[in-house]
C-alpha cells in the first residue's frame, strides 16, 4: 500500500517580523498571514493567505524552507486561528502537550533559515 500525502496548507513567507529572533532563541514561531494587524506584524512571520483544508492534527507534517518536522501535538485552538489568521505558535520542542492552546509542537530539530519566499506547508499523512 503507498503512502499518499495530503497537502492541507500551503503558503510562502512574504515577511520576517523585527521581533521574531526573540521568539528563535525560545525555539519558537509566531505565523500570521497578511492580513494581521501592523503590531502583530514585528512578532511574526508574515505568509500568503491561505485556506486551510483539513484540520491540522499530531502525526502530520510541518515542511519549512524544505525541512519536514513530524507534528507532535496539536492545540485546542490552533486550527481555528490558523483559519482565522493563518496564526499558530509553532513550538519547535518535540513537546506532546502546550500551554497555549494556539500552539503547533513539532520535532526538536534546529528551524532553518528564515527568508522571504520560502514555503510554509501543513502535510497529512
Amino acid at each position: 500500500m503507498e503512502n499518499t500525502l495530503t497537502t492541507v496548507y500551503k503558503s510562502r513567507v512574504t515577511e520576517i517580523g523585527s521581533e521574531v529572533q526573540l521568539f528563535l532563541t525560545e525555539k519558537m514561531l509566531i505565523i500570521f498571514n497578511e492580513t494581521a494587524p501592523a503590531d502583530l506584524k514585528s512578532i511574526g512571520v508574515i505568509h500568503e493567505e491561505t485556506e486551510l483544508l483539513q484540520d491540522i492534527e499530531a502525526g502530520d507534517t510541518l515542511i519549512l524552507g524544505g525541512n519536514s518536522f513530524k507534528i507532535s501535538f496539536v492545540g485546542g485552538k490552533a486550527n481555528q486561528t490558523i483559519r482565522e489568521l493563518g496564526h499558530c505558535t509553532l513550538a519547535f520542542n518535540g513537546e506532546t502537550s502546550a500551554d497555549l492552546p494556539g500552539t503547533i509542537c513539532v520535532e526538536d530539530k534546529p528551524i532553518p533559515e528564515l527568508l522571504e519566499g520560502i514555503e510554509l506547508v501543513f502535510i497529512k499523512e
